[in-house]
């Protein structure tokens, strides 16, 4: 037992309860602290107040040649389109082999997109996949619609792309709707 500036009598469970609970603590905020980086700027267009949260990108993409810039997700709860947007730029090689595949050959991304498990790719497709070019104020744009052989459920994705110099910038929409995805990657892209 001991005494304290206070006068109060503690015991040497209290200090080590009050260690333990500050080290809790310390622990708790360079966790936080050391994390606080790694979250993206969020998107101007697509803003924390109506419903887009920014999502922690700095560790998520790691090839060589790939900067994510920004990325947000909105969830059922918070928007009548729920989906995913973001910005990315590629540099040099990547952005070389990117840009021709765009500019060519979008039908191959398209199929990247919706390719199989190796199990599954004997049965019949159970939906189809369609391509289509678009362009926002003079910038290359693709949609890609995966949309389920019966009618039902569709995936769509937006891309907004532009190349200078050596970068190759885009702008990604994810959601269940083609026009929202158009709608949420021209938003996108406006946020650079």
């Amino acid at each position: 037992m001991s005494v304290t500036a206070t006068g109060t009598l503690t015991t040497g469970r209290g200090r080590l309860r009050s260690r333990l609970r500050f080290g809790a603590l310390a622990v708790g905020l360079l966790l936080i602290a050391g994390c606080a980086d790694h979250f993206g700027p969020g998107l101007v267009q697509l803003a924390a107040g109506r419903g887009w949260e920014p999502l922690p990108i700095q560790n998520w993409v790691v090839n060589d040649g790939i900067n994510p810039k920004a990325m947000v997700f909105c969830t059922p709860a918070d928007c009548q389109r729920p989906g995913v947007a973001a910005l990315l730029s590629f540099e040099g090689r990547e952005a070389a082999d990117m840009a021709r595949t765009l500019a060519l050959n979008p039908a191959r991304l398209a199929r990247e997109f919706s390719k199989r498990p190796k199990a599954k790719q004997a049965e019949k497709p159970k939906s189809t996949t369609t391509v289509s070019r678009f362009k926002q104020d003079g910038t290359d744009g693709i949609l890609v619609e995966i949309r389920a052989r019966d009618g039902g459920r569709l995936a769509a994705t937006a891309i907004l792309y532009a190349r200078k110099d050596n970068t190759l910038s885009m702008a990604i929409a994810v959601t269940d709707d083609s026009q929202a995805a158009q709608d949420v990657a021209r938003a996108t892209w406006a946020s650079r």
